[in-house]
This record gives structure tokens, C-alpha cells and sequence, in this order.
């Protein structure tokens, strides 16, 4: 069986491109993946500015770290410059804020394809109103289509939150639903799913047990806003030892001469089938990357 490339998203750390200071030390985090920031963190003056240097904070970037940007929505008036300025640049990934509809992504693509962006430029969407929510599955459903480019959810918790009314409580009570709604889309359609941010960032046990709550219910991982946060996402996101022994028998008793061709096997009084040797096959390739 031919397992697909692993490419971890555990901890993925917003940085503004205004923060010249914290750009200056991305080469030396740990996080799986960083977001240059041209929307939230950036005031409506510095917008160019900040769009300006992203071709520059990406020129020196590293293979092991994806680089993704995250550019102003494309209704506003710096969304379609942000989206031609940054593909020249050859992100690894765009992420496009507010989205409600299948056809902002379908847009954004076409606009990427009309300017001749490399296929490796892949598009990340926010899910953060209540449009996007209520139109999920059918934007999920882009991600079986490699033209589209979708590949990754990120949760907007804060604006959902703002956006609906509802109280933000620690343990995220309601929330719930709708998260648990956005991991199932994003499984339905093939995507990556990001949760959204912790926004005290001093409380990291809480954080971490946020992490390991939202690697339960099936996130890929944390969407992070300060360095100290990196390491419990990339703990609560990493398979345990006692997960990869487990996938490692299911893997060895599989390639078991007697076991050869068969669809259903018993290890230890239970039924494990194919499709479980799929799920410990993939999380053997996400360790061997990650080097757990």
C-alpha cells in the first residue's frame, strides 16, 4: 500500500509582517508552519508596506517549514493585490480570510491560474462567519479537486465568536459543534483542519489542554499566536508511543506470510481490518517525518 507524504501542520504560528523582530527568528522555531500576516495584525495604513516585503521574508525560507500568508479578504481593497503580490512570491500556501461561498475559493484559483502561479501555491481558508459555517461541506467538498488548490481549514474561533454572539466559555462549550462540523467537512473533503487560537498565551497549561482536546476531536493541529505555545502543539499533536507500538503490530501482523490477501485478521481478541493497517500506516509516515 502507497501512503501518501506527510506533511505535519501541529503548530502553526501567525506572524505579522510588520514584526521584524519576530521574523528575524523564524529560522531558529520549531513550529511546523508559520503565517505571515497581512490582514488582522496590520493597520489599514501599512497595508502595502507590509505586502511589500512579504517577497523578501520568503526569499530565505526553509524546505522543512511550510510558509504561508495570510492576505486581506478579497472584497476588501488590497485583496486581489495581496493575492497576485504574494503567488510571485511562491508561498507554500494562501490563506484567504472570510470566506462564505465554494466560489471564493474558486475565484482566488482562478485568479492564481490566470497569472500563471505555480500548482505548488496552495490555498488555506479561514472559516470564521457564520456563511462559511452553514455553506461548509460544499467548500470542503473543492478539496477533491486538486485544480481547486484548497488543501487546509483554519478554525476562526475568535470571529466566530464575535460574529454569533455566543460566550466564549474555557471549555469552549459552544463551540463545540460547529468544530466538530468543520473536522468532518474537512475529512469528507480531504483537507488538513487547524483549530483557531488560544488568546492567552502566558495560561500554557490551559493551552495544552486545549491542544490535546482538539487533537482528540481530530484536528491536524493549533493555530498559535506566540513562540511559548509552539512545543505543547507539537506534543498534543504528535502520535504517543504507546499509539505508534500499536500501529506498528497492526503494520508487522499484516505482513505476516499467513496473513497475506486477507481483508480481516484477529490480534489480541479483536478484528482489525484493512482499513485500520491504512490509519497505522499513515500515522508510521507522520512519525518517521516529525521523528517521533
Amino acid at each position: 500500500m502507497t501512503v501518501e507524504p506527510h506533511r505535519p501542520r501541529r503548530s502553526v504560528l501567525y506572524i505579522p509582517a510588520s514584526n521584524d523582530k519576530a521574523l528575524a527568528k523564524i529560522g531558529s522555531l520549531t513550529c511546523d508552519a508559520v503565517i505571515i500576516d497581512l490582514e488582522d495584525a496590520i493597520l489599514p495604513a501599512d497595508k502595502k508596506a507590509a505586502r511589500d516585503k512579504v517577497a523578501g521574508i520568503l526569499a530565505g525560507r526553509e524546505k522543512r517549514r511550510e510558509m504561508v500568508v495570510r492576505i486581506n479578504p478579497l472584497t476588501s481593497e488590497w485583496g486581489a493585490d495581496d493575492l497576485l503580490a504574494v503567488a510571485k512570491a511562491e508561498p507554500d500556501g494562501i490563506l484567504l480570510p472570510k470566506i462564505g461561498t465554494p466560489r471564493d475559493i474558486l475565484e482566488a484559483g482562478d485568479l492564481l491560474d490566470d497569472n500563471f502561479a505555480p500548482d505548488s501555491v496552495e490555498l488555506w481558508a479561514m472559516v470564521e462567519t457564520p456563511k462559511a459555517l452553514l455553506n461548509i461541506g460544499a467548500i470542503a467538498e473543492l478539496g477533491r479537486d486538486p485544480a481547486s488548490r484548497l488543501a487546509c481549514f483554519v478554525a476562526g474561533t475568535n470571529d466566530l465568536v464575535k460574529a454569533t454572539g455566543i460566550l466564549a466559555t474555557p471549555d469552549r462549550r459552544y463551540l463545540m459543534p460547529w468544530l466538530m462540523q468543520l473536522v468532518l467537512a474537512a475529512r469528507a473533503g480531504g483537507l488538513d483542519i487547524i483549530d483557531g487560537v488560544a488568546n492567552d498565551f502566558r495560561d500554557l497549561d490551559a493551552f495544552a489542554g486545549e491542544c490535546t482536546e482538539a487533537a482528540a476531536m481530530g484536528f491536524d493541529g493549533k493555530s498559535l499566536i506566540h513562540p511559548a505555545q509552539i512545543e505543547p502543539a507539537n506534543r498534543a499533536f504528535s502520535p504517543s508511543p504507546e499509539r505508534l507500538a500499536a500501529a506498528r503490530a497492526i503494520r508487522d501482523a499484516f505482513a505476516r506470510p499467513e496473513n497475506a490477501g486477507k481483508g480481516v485478521i484477529a490480534m489480541d481478541g479483536r478484528m482489525v481490518e484493512r482499513l485500520h493497517l491504512a490509519e497505522a500506516e499513515k500515522l508510521l509516515a507522520k512519525a518517521a517525518v516529525i521523528g517521533a
